[in-house]
């Protein structure tokens, strides 16, 4: 079979073992649900929610410019006036 015939299967089944010290993160998210759908059902959340924040698309993220180039740009001397905040008293 090469691999242009293969048949994509219509189910994936997994079965794995993870220790704490593998992913403490991890292992504490899922310890809290009992075995079963629970467990299994936020594992899968876990992984969807993973996939769309390494996948942002394009267009979300030219949105995200546009709305920041909207902003109105600090006044020139502001820096130097917050900076002010650091330095001596002033001598009434």
């Amino acid at each position: 079979m090469s691999a242009g015939t293969l048949i994509a299967p219509d189910r994936i089944r997994l079965v794995f073992e993870l220790e704490r010290a593998d992913n403490p993160r991890l292992y504490d998210d899922l310890i809290q649900f009992k075995k079963g759908s629970k467990r299994v059902n936020r594992l899968r959340t876990l992984a969807q929610e993973g996939l769309l924040a390494q996948h942002w698309s394009p267009r979300t993220v030219g949105h995200m410019i546009e709305v920041e180039s909207d902003m109105v740009p600090p006044a020139v001397g502001a820096a130097s006036i917050t900076n002010q905040v650091f330095d001596d008293p002033l001598v009434e």
